[in-house]
């Protein structure tokens, strides 16, 4: 022992220590631990250093912690370390960080309120617990009803499940929860829905016995045991309820955030309500019994709601209207009556106010006089001997008596309610069994305790006496099963504590003594209790500060009671004369009925008429004696001790199961653990105690195998024995050294606490060591691994290194020489280029000083010259100007002269001519002178004519001269005005020669300006040309990207539209899957009606006819030729079984058959509106497509027509851009312009691609319309072809075509066309015949002319003749229709012609337009073009549909006739085969093997026989071995034809109702047989097949033989009996599924959770959870083998079997879904399977099954997908799951998985190993963060009863039917082949 202290206690060991908060503290050892050491040191969880000192007396060390693989476990039990701390933390690791509120500990289920809703209750949980052995799964309230419900079954022993805790602690939902798992896995014996009835209980008990309180939102306030009663099926047909000590207090008082019963809050929550307006009631907090708490609503809770519910329980249990309304009435009575005001009248007695409101609603409500009621609630009657007395109450005592009053009323309306819940429950079936449930008050204890609390707790002893004794004698019963040596075990044993209480002298028997005495009162049974146990009882003690209260020590703790109060409550009395006052009324009998029921039903042991005669305790007063008498009337003390006792007798009489409910926090908060309070409960209920009577013994418990697999690394390879056994014996006897430490058992090793953590470590030390060398190990070979890397890696970057170095240095070498060279050379150039620069500047200086002098001397002689120029014109002009101005004065002076002597002498001549002198004087010389003129006028003419003569000539001269001078005077003044210009314009001219100086320096500086600015702009010129050029690369970049993005947005809108589609087409397949399913169902449900139905039939029709013969059922369990009817014994006792069925009818249960006639209707509407439904969403496909594809081609189109403008916006800016840079260009070229329009040139060339390219898009049109005119063309052709061969095929050309055929050959022929053109799918008569065609026709047509002697002659002129008509007919109609052709060929041309003419116009138009114009026009020309062409074509395809359905329609016509003509004529004329009466001449006939057609001909008396031999009694073994598969469907097949060729529809009918009732029989009486199921769904699937190859359907016949095709069904069209067969197939597959369902479910489990595949992979965890004894021992252990075997058994049989490929592909998804839905449910429901390990065995397990589907190719039938949660589960156990990388990781990994289904795998996630890593809370609310967002159901489980749903392709035959031989073995040889 020191040694294994000194092992244990070492450095780093982990130790719990006391704390006043968190009771016990996790500290570490930092020190190891010596014996003798006073202290440990120590170190907290926070890094705090703590000296921990021992006692000194005990020396005991604190309490080891267990390993970390150790917490968390499902079983408290199976802890190393068994003590208070271990419990507490794995409770708190469970709760906290796992979210689990179920823990074993031995046999209790430890159950933690969540105070939150939990999706662990569902039907899906249900099922996945049931039919499994506690243990197997993880702890739940299921497992243990299971349980309890197995043990029923199996022991033949009743059960009891007793529910306690504390208040809050959720013990009456855990109730609720067993029971509704009883009435979920058993259901009821009857229609009458007892488990409905028996759940509708609870809200009815809740509302009246269930209220608010500090700790509990709906605490019960009393105890019930509710007896679920089974038959001997186990099915539930009724309860019981027993109800203890209902708090009546609580009616009239509630403390503070309390309230009062549940129902007092809905009624006045409900006050409003039309049939409530009577009972005058209103808010809660106007009534004085619903206001005290100060609390009338509850948060989340909706009363008026609550009230609904409660009413709808009511109904259900048989309590109808009127008795509703009352039990309202009495309960608003009750608040009105707590609001009756009492008042002094004096001290000593008191009133009640007149007209007090509330006292009158109270007596109208209860239908009693206001004055009796006023009267007696004041005054009370005292009884003497001899007088009577009334004496008045003071105002408290009325107040206490009209409470007393209200508590009374309750509670005898509580009493009445749960006797009618019980006659509600009861049923006539004799009861077999039950299951109790009990839920009771826990231990409690308040700051002040009264009667209530001591009733408590005294039931709490005696639970705890009985659960004590219960664990020891379980403990027993272990060891001595294994054969181990046991010696008693000391425990805690309460029964001083109980005789304190109800021993004689005890507490209670005191109380009652005190309750007899007149004048007992509180105190001075006080002074009694004191005197009598104070000094003769240690577990009584009295306070210490009171001499009113007492303190008794319980099992849990130390309560200490208050005396004020019992005495009266021990009482319970209650004013007579009130209760005679309320018995006296006469309008409400309800209250009438509770009070005077009290003689019958307040006896408390008085029984009741109860579920097989059960007894049921009554608490209530005993009122069979003299109820005047007081001291014979039973105390309320007496009575709960009376039924306590009887309660346990109950309990001791069943198989008890136990569940302890823990509140973990005083303020209802969601998963918050408060480690004191649950300390106490724990102490309080026993589950310390538990684990402290395990503790005693040996608590960890192993199987040898477990043990071996566990801790084979501790053994050695000598010490592995075959024997498992002595090798477990000689390993633990070298390592536990104290043999007491451990106990080998038969089939167990027992160990002590602590000794399988002593294991643990030793292993986790010698895994340690282990790892340690394998890491030095690994570590040494990674290192050498790295140093020869390293030394490889460093010898060739050396080796690499020097020759790059050696290549450098060369390299440097060439570069030096090639660098003085180049040097040389360079140095030389650079010289020579500065030589040749310096002489080019000096002869360039030169030239230029050169060049400027001679400009300079130049300018210098130019200027002189110019000068000289200037000074002649100068001096000239004023020469000029100088001579003119002398000549004018000159001129001016001589006319001034000349003026002055002219004015002189005029002045003389006027005065000579005034004087006569001067006239003689003048008159004398004029005659001198006359004279003298005279003379010379003489002389004058002479001269005159010389000189006239003279004249002449020079006039000539003159005229001449003249001329000359003339010309020589308009020159001169020409100069002259020249000149004077000239003048005029020299000073202007010097001032333009200024200007002109000073405009030549300005136009120099512009020219070098203009220059500088040339320069630039052919720079930028030259940029912008080069920007332009990267801009058009651009934009043709961007045009490309625009194309290519218009094509990806085509694509992409193309694939949305797919995916569209694609979704819109999965979803309709998954809502047509949905509707599928759901008819398969109604299917599932009716034949499940039909069977019960039958069932029932078949129960009346024996249970009147016992007494028969021959037709009693044996038992289920013999064999099948024992059970069963023989057919022909069946077939004989028809006419007596119809009159036994007619008895039955009229004995049957009436409501019954209305009940199932209204559901098959219900399934047959459902079904056909399921159909109609399926029809719809075809059509709303089918529309919703065609409308997202208009929709997709508008969107389209808009779309293109946008990507195509803005394309055309960026060619014409493009070209833009073009025009821009030529017109540059052209600026900057300058005479390039005049070339631009000539050919070459760049503006010729763009107008010549734009030509072309518009001639290449011309011609893709035309190509374009050519190709639609040949489709168009094409078409015609082919209507009209179809139109021609229609036409040939009507009767009236047939008919004058057959007159004109007379050969046989040629009628044949045309009759054989016919034949193929008019076949009709629905009326195919009977082949006819050539000669009896030939007959018809000459019947027709009699004068035949004569012939020779056999009329061939004629015969053959005369066909020769129809021939060359015939011909020269289709040669006119080739004709007709070649011109037709060519004349709608050259219309197309001319159409052609106009076209191309048409656009070529445009093209004209187009080409003078500008190109946006252009693009324009061509567009709205394309588009109109398109448009005209679309319309076209529609009105072509409009007339073709016409065309088509009108020939349709003459087609069918035409075929309709054409039946009808040939089944009269067969009618009218011989059968088929035979000729008309001629004369024939024998000829020679060679004999033929008879052909037969592939009938069956029976009679119709055997048809039962056929039934018999091939169905009933067939043997599917001998069958499917040694015949072809579906050889029945082939028969039954084949005698259906011959009953449709002979048109027999009776016989038709008969068959196939006789074989559809049969398959139903034969799978009803072998339904669990799988080969039995298997061959007839093949069988079924073959018919079915049968009927639709050969039912003339052209869909059906594509895969057809022409031999096939004949055989044909005529008559008869089967189609609603293929519906009828297909429904009947889809029953017999649900059927397979459930027979291989239940021949897998046992296998799945083991063979791929529990079966270790790979060897050694997965350590088994040291749970050492002890199942119960009682648990079914497992019946072998199956491996995944075993599973893949039964798989390939299926596989094989069904392929045997000939069933359909598709149809084996859908049972096998089918059972691969079962598989992974179970594996997956019990993993998530196993927290023993959550680890690394089982995550690899998983996979490779799945590996296996891809393996046999792949060996199977049956890759491809989904199998796998139903797999996939699966996969996924297996691969989160093995992933990372620490970082935010790994939270992602397996988001997106898990997509099969729902949020639940994750979440609880890494709660469950276990380590098996010390070295794994547990999954940390913060990473769990990090992936729940994650998937937030998902869209999922909440549902955890996998639906395992889900099927999908089966579709049955149609799968033709080759097999020919006239083929087929029908073995003798079948004994069918009354069947005729045909």
């Amino acid at each position: 022992m020191n040694r294994e202290l000194e092992y244990m206690f070492v450095h780093s060991a982990r130790v719990w220590i006391p704390d006043a908060e968190e009771v016990w503290k996790s500290a570490e050892l930092t020190k190891d631990y010596k014996n003798g050491d006073a202290t440990l040191q120590l170190m907290l969880e926070d890094g705090t250093a703590v000296d921990h000192k021992l006692d000194p007396k005990t020396k005991n060390l604190p309490y080891l912690r267990n390993p970390d693989i150790l917490v968390g476990e499902n079983d408290l039990t199976a802890l190393s370390y068994l003590h208070e701390p271990a419990v507490l933390h794995n409770l708190k690791v469970r709760f906290i960080d796992s979210k689990l509120i179920y823990t074993y500990c031995g046999i209790v289920l430890v159950a933690i309120n969540p105070y939150e809703t939990l999706p662990i209750y569902g039907s899906e949980i249900i099922n996945a617990y049931s039919g499994q052995n506690m243990g197997d799964m993880d702890p739940h309230i299921f497992a243990v009803a299971e349980e309890a419900y197995k043990q029923m079954a199996r022991d033949e022993r009743n059960q009891s499940i007793i529910v306690s805790g504390e208040s809050g602690a959720g013990k009456t939902v855990s109730a609720k929860y067993a029971m509704r798992y009883f009435a979920t896995v058993s259901g009821s014996a009857s229609e009458a829905n007892v488990e409905e009835k028996v759940l509708a209980s609870n809200p009815i008990m809740e509302a009246i016995g269930n209220a608010k309180t500090t700790r509990n939102d709906n605490s019960s306030r009393f105890g019930k045991y509710i007896e679920i009663g089974f038959d001997n099926r186990y099915r539930i047909i009724g309860a019981n309820m027993r109800t203890y000590l209902l708090e009546k207090s609580r009616v009239v008082f509630q403390a503070d955030e309390e309230r009062n019963y549940h129902i007092f809050y809905q009624l006045c929550a409900s006050a409003n309500q039309p049939e409530f307006k009577n009972l005058r009631l209103s808010s809660a907090n106007d009534f004085l019994y619903t206001r005290q708490g100060r609390s009338p609503v509850i948060e989340g809770i909706d009363d008026a709601k609550e009230l609904r519910t409660t009413r709808h329980a009511f109904t259900l249990l048989g309590i109808n209207e009127s008795y509703q309304v009352g039990l309202f009435q009495v309960l608003a009575a009750i608040l009105h009556l707590g609001n009756v005001e009492i008042k002094d009248r004096d001290s000593d007695s008191s009133l009640i106010p007149p007209n007090n409101r509330h006292l009158t609603a109270f007596c109208e409500l209860v239908g009693v006089t206001y004055q009796d009621m006023s009267q007696w609630l004041c005054h009370r009657k005292l009884k003497t001997a001899t007088e009577t007395y009334i004496k008045p109450l003071p105002r408290l005592q009325a107040t206490n008596a009209r409470d007393a009053l209200s508590k009374h009323i309750y509670a005898k309306l509580f009493n009445w309610i749960v006797e009618h819940v019980n006659k509600a429950l009861i049923t006539n079936v004799k009861q077999h069994s039950f299951i109790g449930v009990l839920d009771i008050y826990g231990f409690e204890t308040f700051e002040i305790n009264s009667f209530e609390q001591f009733c408590i707790n005294y039931a709490n002893e005696k639970l705890q006496q009985q659960f004590n004794m219960h664990v020891f004698k379980l403990e027993q019963e272990e060891y001595m099963k294994e054969q181990i040596p046991w010696t008693l075990i000391d425990f805690y044993d309460n029964q001083p504590c109980i005789n304190l209480i109800e021993a004689k002298m005890g507490i209670l028997d005191l109380l009652d003594e005190e309750c007899k005495m007149p004048k007992g009162s509180d105190d001075s049974w006080a002074q009694k209790l004191y005197n009598t146990h104070l000094k003769t009882c240690s577990l009584f003690e009295k306070p210490r500060m009171s001499n009113r209260a007492f303190i008794i020590q319980h099992f849990a703790d130390k309560v200490e009671y208050q005396c004020e109060g019992f005495l009266e409550k021990n009482k319970d009395t209650v004013n007579e004369e009130q209760i005679n006052v309320l018995k006296a009324s006469k309008k409400f009998n309800l209250l009438v009925e509770l009070f005077h029921d009290e003689e019958k039903a307040t006896t408390p042991t008085g029984q009741v008429a109860g579920t097989g005669g059960r007894t049921r305790l009554s608490i209530k007063p005993d009122k069979g004696r003299d109820t005047s008498s007081k001291e014979h009337k039973k105390t309320v003390g007496c009575q709960f001790r009376n039924s306590l006792q009887m309660l346990m007798e109950t309990l001791n009489a069943t198989t008890p199961h136990y569940v302890r409910c823990i509140k973990p926090n005083d303020f209802k908060q969601a998963f918050s653990f408060d480690p004191k309070r649950a300390v106490q409960q724990l102490r309080a209920c026993g589950v310390l105690e538990t684990i402290r009577i395990s503790a005693a013994g040996f608590p960890s418990r192993w199987t040898y195998q477990e043990f071996f697999s566990r801790y084979r690394v501790l053994m050695k390879q000598k010490d592995v024995l075959p024997d498992k056994k002595l090798t477990c014996k000689n390993v633990l006897e070298k390592l536990v050294q104290d043999q007491d430490k451990y106990q080998f058992g038969k089939t167990k090793i027992f160990f002590r606490a602590g000794q399988v953590a002593y294991l643990e470590k030793l292993r986790a030390d010698k895994l340690r060591v282990a790892c340690i060398r394998i890491q030095k190990t690994i570590r040494s070979w990674l290192a050498r691994k790295k140093y020869l890397r390293q030394r490889s890696a460093a010898i060739t970057i050396q080796r690499f290194t020097r020759g790059y170095q050696a290549r450098c240095l060369a390299k440097f070498m060439r570069r030096t020489q090639a660098a003085t060279i180049i040097q040389k050379y360079q140095r030389m150039c650079v010289e020579r280029k500065r030589y040749r620069q310096k002489q080019a500047a000096a002869l360039a200086v030169q030239t230029i000083l050169r060049a400027y002098m001679a400009r300079q001397k130049y300018q210098a002689l130019l200027r002189e010259h110019k000068a000289i120029i200037i000074q002649k014109h100068v001096r000239g002009w004023l020469a000029r100007c100088w001579y003119k101005r002398c000549l004018e004065a000159i001129v001016y002076l001589q006319c001034c002269i000349r003026r002055m002597r002219a004015k002189r002498e005029l002045k003389k001549l006027k005065i000579e001519a005034r004087s006569v002198e001067h006239f003689k004087k003048l008159n004398k010389g004029m005659e001198n002178k006359i004279m003298q003129l005279q003379r010379k006028i003489d002389e004058q003419h002479k001269d005159n004519r010389l000189v006239s003569e003279r004249l002449v000539s020079l006039e000539s001269s003159y005229a001449a001269e003249s001329e000359r001078m003339r010309s020589e005077l308009s020159r001169l003044r020409g100069v002259e005005e020249d000149a004077k210009n000239k003048t005029s314009q020299v000073s202007s001219l010097l001032e333009e020669l200024e200007r002109l100086k000073k405009e030549l320096s300005v136009t120099q500086q512009e020219k070098k300006t203009i220059e500088d600015w040339a320069q630039k702009y052919r720079s930028e010129m030259e940029t912008m040309v080069s920007e332009l050029k990267d801009q058009n690369g651009l934009l043709k970049k961007e045009k490309d990207d625009l194309n290519r993005m218009i094509q990806e947005q085509s694509r992409q809108m193309t694939e949305k539209m797919a995916r569209a589609i694609a979704q819109e087409t999965q979803q309709l397949e998954t809502d047509l899957n949905e509707e599928r399913s759901r008819y398969q169902n109604l299917l599932t449900e009716h034949l499940r009606l039909e069977e019960k139905y039958d069932d029932l039939k078949e129960e009346l029709a024996h249970s009147s006819n016992v007494s028969k013969p021959g037709h009693r059922r044996t038992d289920s369990t013999h064999s099948s030729n024992e059970s069963e009817y023989t057919y022909n014994s069946e077939y004989a006792d028809t006419e007596e079984g119809s009159r036994a069925r007619e008895d039955v009818t009229r004995g049957m249960d009436t409501s019954l058959t209305l009940k199932l006639q209204k559901r098959v209707t219900e399934l047959e509407q459902e079904k056909q509106s399921l159909r109609n439904e399926l029809e719809n969403k075809e059509d709303q496909f089918q529309r919703a497509r065609a409308r997202d594809d208009a929709q997709f081609r508008k969107a389209r189109g808009a779309e293109l027509e946008y990507e195509s403008l803005k394309r055309q916006e960026l060619e014409s800016e493009n070209k833009k851009l073009r025009h821009d840079l030529a017109e540059m260009r052209q600026s900057l070229l300058g005479d390039a312009a005049t070339g631009a329009g000539a050919p070459g040139s760049p503006a010729y060339k763009v107008l010549l691609d734009q030509l072309n390219a518009s001639c290449e898009e011309l011609e893709v049109r035309k190509e374009e319309v050519l190709i639609l005119r040949s489709q168009l063309v094409s078409q015609k052709e082919a209507v009209h072809h179809k139109d021609e061969k229609e036409t040939m095929t009507e009767p009236s050309v047939f008919a004058q075509d057959v007159n004109k055929l007379k050969d046989a050959d040629e009628l044949r022929q045309a009759y054989v066309g016919l034949k193929d053109t008019n076949r009709s799918p629905r009326s195919v008569g009977p082949a006819l015949e050539v000669g009896d065609l030939l007959s018809r026709l000459r019947s027709a047509a009699p004068d035949l002319h004569k012939l020779n002697e056999d009329g061939e002659l004629w015969l053959v002129n005369q066909g020769l003749k129809e021939t060359v008509r015939l011909l020269e007919q289709q040669l006119q109609t080739q004709r007709r229709t070649y011109d037709s052709e060519v004349e709608s060929l050259r219309g197309e041309l001319q159409n052609v012609k106009e076209e191309n003419n048409r656009q070529q116009q445009l093209l004209a138009q187009n080409l003078q337009l500008p190109p946006e114009a252009r693009i324009e026009a061509s567009l709205q020309h394309e588009i109109t073009r398109l448009t005209n062409e679309n319309l076209d074509l529609m009105e072509q395809l409009e007339k073709q549909d016409r065309t088509i359905r009108k020939l349709k329609k003459q087609l069918k016509v035409y075929s309709k006739r054409i039946g009808e003509m040939g089944a009269g004529q067969t009618e009218g004329q011989t059968s088929p085969g035979q000729m008309v009466e001629e004369p024939i001449h024998p000829v020679n006939i060679p004999r033929r093997e008879k052909d037969f057609q592939g009938m069956l001909e029976y009679k119709k008396e055997d048809e039962m026989k056929l039934v018999k031999n091939l169905i009933l009694e067939l043997k599917p073994r001998g069958v499917a071995v040694n015949l072809i598969p579906g050889l029945p469907a082939y028969i039954l097949f084949m005698c259906l034809r011959h009953a449709d060729y002979v048109n027999d529809d009776q016989k038709v009918r008969t068959l196939l109702t006789s074989t559809i009732n049969s398959i139903k029989k034969i799978l009803k009486k072998r339904g669990d047989d799988f080969e039995t199921v298997s061959f007839w769904l093949a069988n079924t699937c073959r018919f079915l097949h049968c009927l639709k190859q050969y039912s003339g359907d052209e869909a059906f016949m594509k895969s057809n033989s022409s031999r096939q095709n004949e055989h044909c069904l005529s008559n008869f069209d089967l189609a609603e009996y293929r519906q009828v067969i297909s429904d009947l197939a889809i029953q017999i597959y649900q059927q397979l599924v459930k027979c291989m369902e239940n021949i897998l479910q046992p296998m799945i489990v083991s063979g791929m959770l529990e079966h270790e595949t790979i060897q050694g992979v997965s350590g088994v965890k040291p749970t050492g959870l002890r199942k119960r004894t009682s648990s079914i021992a497992d019946e072998g252990t199956y491996t995944l083998d075993s599973i893949l075997r039964q798989l390939s058994a299926f596989h094989s049989t069904m392929c045997q079997h000939g069933t359909d490929p598709e149809l084996i592909k859908q049972v096998v998804k089918q059972l691969f879904y079962i598989i992974g839905a179970v594996t997956l449910n019990n993993l998530l429901l196993r927290k023993d399977m959550c680890s690394w390990s089982k995550g690899m065995q998983i996979r490779y397990n799945v590996s296996q099954l891809e393996e046999w589907l792949r060996d199977k190719g049956l890759m491809n039938c989904g199998a796998k997908e139903t797999l996939e949660p699966l996969i996924q589960a297996a691969q989160l156990l093995q992933v990372k799951k620490k970082t935010d990388e790994d939270a992602d990781a397996i988001c997106s990994m898990c997509h099969a998985l729902t949020t639940a289904q994750i979440v609880k795998v890494l709660n469950l996630y276990t380590p098996v190993n010390e070295f794994e890593e547990r999954v940390s809370v913060a990473f769990i609310r990090t992936i729940q963060t994650r998937l937030r967002d998902r869209c999922e159901s909440p549902q955890l489980l996998m639906d395992t009863k889900m099927i999908y749903p089966v579709t049955f392709p149609f799968n033709p035959s080759s097999l020919a039917l006239e083929t087929i031989q029908i073995p003798t073995s079948l004994n069918l040889s009354f069947l005729t082949r045909v």
